[in-house]
């Protein structure tokens, strides 16, 4: 374990973290409401560092990151805990596990960049459940990844606080942002959090920093994919985020605690793409489905298919070494120059302090 960052004593003797919106008040012994950090002797610590649940090679795409270096092999790794209590969790084996149920054996920030370059990845993301409740760890993995030319992507919900915002990101290369839906009684409710947090990391990310974003909302039939809130969702992300920003629009397979939701229909994420694209989003994707132009990127000059995908695979690419279409010469959003990676959808577990990741 180590000391942990952002956090202050209170008047009454509490120790207050101030890592996230929670502002979680923790008496010695108590821990946070992510479970991973704890006040101890006088301080709040992480203690989970260098522990992680399981590293596993996977594709850019399955984060998802369309518009990121496109068919490259990332190592995927987590830790156990999360800062928000999502009823329809789909990590809820890794999120809301206490640490010693599933995390391994250390893993130092340096072993884990050199496992990313022994696998052939020159991207690692923090995954699995949110790097934001263990964000030492994830700076220090982010300092030796870039030190080893490795570049560093954050699967996040973005529920920071102002203060540890720029600490965080400033070592994050991508980030995907997970929108849980677009009402504050959703995030009330089924989240147990709060909608705004999310909104002001979003449009901090996309305004004021060099990290390139991308967003993600899961549709769940009945709580968050009336066509009213889809469309003040896409609107939101046009004005706030800007029109170049791409949008994801997934699936939900129920499990853990909601369980009486059915799966999405396609043919909802296909009508919240239509309300995207229709918003002026230049890049409105559907996941979780089989839906090969839902998944393919076109371009916003000529509309020709630039990356046709198929699930994880690239079956055709149309851009030039410096990411521009090559019918009509518009450059696409995002970092898209060279030619595309070849990992296709494979899954490779990868063993990294004595513990394989997750298949």
């Amino acid at each position: 374990m180590v000391r942990g960052e952002w956090w202050r004593r209170r008047d009454d003797g509490r120790l207050q973290c101030e890592l996230c919106p929670r502002y979680c008040r923790l008496h010695e012994g108590q821990r946070a409401f992510c479970y991973v950090r704890q006040a101890r002797d006088g301080e709040i610590v992480l203690a989970s560092y260098s522990r992680v649940s399981g590293f596993c090679i996977k594709p850019i795409e399955k984060k998802p990151l369309n518009h990121f270096h496109p068919g490259l092999a990332v190592l995927s790794f987590g830790t156990a805990g999360c800062n928000l209590g999502c009823r329809f969790c789909q990590n809820w084996d890794m999120s809301k596990a206490r640490e010693d149920d599933v995390l391994s054996s250390a893993a130092a920030p340096a072993m884990v960049a050199e496992a990313a370059v022994n696998g052939g990845c020159d991207t690692m993301a923090f995954t699995y459940n949110d790097p934001i409740i263990f964000a030492e760890y994830a700076i220090d993995c982010a300092v030796a990844a870039h030190e080893r030319d490795v570049r560093t992507v954050a699967v996040t919900s973005g529920y920071i606080t102002p203060e540890a915002r720029p600490p965080f990101f400033r070592h994050i290369d991508a980030a995907n942002v997970d929108m849980k839906a677009f009402t504050d009684d959703f995030y009330r409710s089924v989240c147990f959090a709060e909608l705004g947090p999310v909104l002001d990391t979003i449009r901090w990310l996309t305004n004021e920093t060099e990290v390139w974003a991308e967003l993600t909302t899961l549709l769940i039939p009945g709580h968050n994919d009336s066509e009213d809130e889809v469309a003040r969702l896409c609107d939101w992300v046009a004005e706030e985020a800007g029109p170049e920003v791409p949008l994801y629009f997934t699936a939900l397979h129920p499990g853990f605690k909601l369980t009486d939701a059915p799966p999405t229909p396609p043919d909802t994420l296909r009508r919240a793409r239509r309300q995207g694209l229709g918003a002026g989003l230049r890049h409105v994707y559907t996941g979780n489905i089989h839906d090969p132009e839902g998944q393919s990127t076109s371009c916003v000059g000529c509309g020709c298919s630039v990356i046709a995908r198929d699930r994880y695979q690239i079956k055709a690419w149309a851009l030039d070494e410096s990411g521009h279409c090559t019918v009509c010469g518009m450059a696409l959003d995002g970092h898209v120059q060279g030619q595309p990676g070849t990992w296709g959808g494979r899954r490779q577990r990868v063993s990294v302090g004595g513990r394989p990741g997750p298949a």
